[in-house]
């Protein structure tokens, strides 16, 4: 399951760091709400800023507690990815691209890394915090 292509430059595997956490599977909705994520920001995005590298992407609980994060973390669902452009010179293009995107339901920065999430069941909230993570 982890070779599964999510859409054209992004793949399963780069979201669930199996490497790390062995027990971090997905199910068909994580997958597909991660396949929702990619094709209407993270492709975009690509096709502005280039490479994007994923930090985290899906969550079980068990990670999730693990990394620190939130009981209602859009991770555990497969709605959210902690990213980065490969360049990083392009991390403020990549900000302004999302921050626009009509599909951004959460962006949150951090110190060269964004936290973005996507709703695809309700209407995105646009909540937009710049240097929210210090």
């Amino acid at each position: 399951m982890e070779n599964t292509k999510l859409s054209k430059h992004f793949q399963l595997d780069e979201f669930i760091n199996v490497g790390k956490y062995p027990d971090n599977k997905p199910t068909m909705q994580h997958v597909a709400n991660m396949t929702y994520g990619c094709l209407m920001l993270l492709e975009p995005a690509r096709q502005v800023v280039g490479p994007i590298l994923i930090n985290s992407g899906f969550r079980n609980e068990d990670v999730n507690r693990h990394v620190g994060g939130v009981r209602n973390s859009q991770h555990l669902l497969g709605q959210a990815a902690d990213i980065r452009p490969r360049d990083p010179a392009q991390f403020q293009r990549l900000v302004d691209f999302l921050k626009a995107n009509a599909y951004t339901d959460q962006l949150l920065t951090g110190n060269g890394w964004l936290h973005i999430s996507w709703s695809p069941f309700t209407q995105p909230r646009h909540f937009v915090r710049i240097g929210y993570y210090k």
